[in-house]
């Protein structure tokens, strides 16, 4: 093999790759939210999960973007562990599709599909068309960087240093190992099936041998969700150990398979071409592995359960950052890949979880700084000041989080979904702020022993319970409507109202004598930090509506 030819062979796996990312990311840009709403309402039904999973990878040709999405899922609390076992079984049927494809050998569409989608993307203003020119430029592009591979590689089956490779490759574990870790390195499992089709086209690997680096390639596609489940929750990380143990068994009962039955020889008496031969096996070991186990789905959950057991005791927070953590974010960049389906198809559910714990803290600072300052008592301040510290870590992780995130979102409603977000946690940090202002003021009272008038603690408990009212509306299960925003807007006008209300009485209790000088400043700093708890609350709601409105 010359070196121009070398150079055939890498410009077509990458002409290859390129044509696969293009695909995802015009199918998630165009469809995207779509895909997550169904995945989201999937009901715990194993053959409508199988399905769901299996068209999902059809559409965008990875089951590692599936199977991220459904760790995401997991992660963010909105899918069961054993509904993400029926998902991760259809993904691996559906990945199938990519080989079936190459071998129908549709490479003379390619060049039209191709002029197609960048017409699309070049003379169209729609967004929605451009999208989808991309997606069939991609799927273009794709066929194209096949052929060349498949022309480059055809010389290589002259060179005995390759041929006696391929050769070694028919002991079972060798290429087991060999397809395995050739796929974790390009982690695309229909890139490397695609790869091991053209070898065997060209006549350089024999289908016999062909088979054992196949079912390693299955093995091989699990370590983007295991790379995806670092920094996740214990049944995320469940999820991907269901992925391995699936592509793991597989692999076990094909291998003894092959070795004692005439399985390949059938298969090569039935299809003549060596791609399609490739492409039947691997429809037959994910088919056949997911209807032996789909009696045993809840036992894969439970194997896993009990390979990665719940931890013994819970972290908590004691000072600093230590202790402090995301519970449901995961890097956007899990498994090496900026941008995709995985990513914006697991965002929305895992910031709305994270920003409802971080609301929640604010929430109960704001009812605990509030009973303090009744009681001028200094007990709970500590705790106040703990939940602020773990409030002001929340806020820095997730608005990091957001800002890498928003540079590689391909899907405008999802950028605008995760820019509200961004919004929303400044704006709970700030309650949290006023919150601790509060808890502040408790300490003066206290060491100064300065009193507040009747009237002003009854105004203080007024002010508490709107505040919770309002707080308490953001965390309803109702968040995000038009009429639940009209009532959050009620809500902060009423405290406008009180707020300028209590300001009048207290100038009338200031002419009148009732209250001290320092009980007034005091007061009046209190009715600020009340209104500002009002305002962000609106912010919030409004946020919360555009992203409920994109959705």
């Amino acid at each position: 093999m010359d070196f121009g030819e070398l150079l055939g062979v890498f410009g077509g796996l990458a002409l290859f790759l390129h044509g696969m990312q293009m695909m995802s990311s015009g199918l998630e840009a165009a469809a995207g939210n779509q895909m997550k709403s169904v995945l989201e309402r999937l009901t715990s039904n194993r053959f409508l999960g199988i399905l769901v999973g299996a068209v999902i990878t059809t559409a965008v040709q990875s089951s590692s973007a599936t199977t991220v999405m459904v760790v995401g899922f997991v992660n963010a609390g909105m899918m069961t562990l054993n509904q993400a076992v029926w998902l991760i079984m259809g993904a691996n049927v559906g990945k199938t599709t990519t080989g079936l494809l190459i071998a129908l050998d549709v490479g003379a569409l390619a060049p039209p599909v191709a002029f197609v989608g960048v017409a699309l993307m070049v003379f169209t203003k729609k967004p929605k068309l451009q999208h989808i020119g991309q997606l069939l430029a991609g799927l273009g592009i794709l066929f194209i960087g096949m052929d060349m591979m498949s022309a480059a590689m055809e010389p290589l089956r002259e060179v005995p240093a390759f041929v006696h490779l391929m050769a070694t490759l028919s002991n079972p574990i060798l290429g087991i190992l060999f397809g395995a870790l050739f796929t974790a390195l390009i982690q695309s499992s229909a890139a490397s099936v695609g790869i091991l089709q053209t070898l065997a086209a060209a006549g350089v690997v024999e289908f016999s041998s062909s088979v054992y680096i196949l079912f390693g390639q299955n093995i091989g596609t699990c370590i983007t969700a295991v790379l995806a489940s670092f920094g996740v929750s214990r049944d995320a990380k469940r999820a991907t150990c269901v992925h391995i143990l699936f592509n793991v068994i597989g692999t076990v009962i094909f291998t003894v398979v092959v070795m004692i039955t005439p399985l390949t020889a059938l298969i090569e008496a039935a299809v003549a071409a060596p791609m399609a031969q490739i492409a039947v096996m691997h429809v037959i070991f994910n088919l056949a592995t997911t209807i032996l186990l789909i009696p045993f789905g809840s036992a894969l959950a439970g194997l896993a359960t009990r390979i990665l057991p719940d931890p013994s005791r819970p972290e908590e927070v004691s000072g600093g950052d230590k202790g402090m953590r995301l519970v449901y974010l995961t890097p956007p960049s899990a498994g090496g890949k900026d941008g995709g389906l995985g990513v914006s198809a697991i965002v929305v559910g895992q910031l709305r979880n994270e920003l409802h714990r971080m609301l929640e803290m604010a929430r109960q600072n704001v009812n605990a700084s509030f009973g303090a300052v009744l009681a001028r008592d200094t007990a709970p301040l500590d705790r106040v000041e703990q939940r602020e510290q773990y409030i002001d870590f929340l806020n820095r992780e997730i608005s990091r989080y957001i800002s890498r995130l928003i540079t590689i979102e391909t899907n405008e409603l999802g950028s605008r979904v995760v820019s509200s977000f961004f919004a929303i946690s400044g704006n709970i940090e700030r309650i949290g702020d006023h919150a601790d202002n509060l808890a502040g003021y408790t300490r003066l009272l206290a060491e100064k022993e300065i009193p507040f008038s009747t009237f002003a603690q009854e105004e203080i408990r007024q002010m508490r319970d709107i505040s919770l009212r309002a707080v308490s509306a953001l965390l309803s299960g109702e968040a995000g409507g038009p009429q639940w925003l009209a009532q959050v807007a009620q809500l902060e006008q009423k405290i406008d109202d009180m707020t300028a209300e209590f300001r009048r009485a207290q100038l009338i209790r200031m002419r009148d004598g009732v209250c001290s000088d320092e009980a007034c400043i005091l007061y009046s700093e209190l009715l600020t930090d009340f209104e500002r708890i009002g305002d962000h609350v609106l912010n919030i709601a409004q946020e919360l509506n555009k992203a409920h409105t994109a959705l």
